[in-house]
């Protein structure tokens, strides 16, 4: 069965960094779409950073220029590297293959950047 397990998550102050990783298993990791995205409190859950199968990306407006979306096939790993982070990016973030739709989700990893 397919598992994506993510990690790196924790407590950090405005203007620091924090890099998250996701680890895939049970399915062709390098034809999938791979994507992070965000739950805060209260909020409907929404996009991060996307990253296709031949390694474009998308980003969401609100982190463009402070978060990087990689990917490394030969290790079903997806990373993403949060930088210059600000207490509006407080949120679980989950991994996401194959879509919102009708892909896989993880279990999420919290994110708490405080001022």
């Amino acid at each position: 069965q397919v598992q994506l397990v993510e990690s790196g998550g924790g407590l950090v102050q405005a203007g620091g960094s924090l890099r998250l990783a996701c680890v895939a298993s049970g399915l062709r990791f390098s034809s999938y779409a791979m994507a992070w995205y965000r739950q805060a409190p209260g909020k409907q859950r929404e996009l991060a950073a996307q990253i296709f199968s031949g390694g474009n990306t998308n980003y969401a407006d609100s982190v463009k220029g402070r978060f990087t979306i990689s990917r490394v096939n030969a290790e079903n790993t997806v990373y993403l590297e949060m930088n210059n982070l600000r207490p509006e990016d407080t949120a679980v973030y989950y991994c996401n293959a194959g879509g919102s739709a009708r892909g896989y989700w993880g279990q999420g990893t919290q994110v708490t950047v405080t001022s």
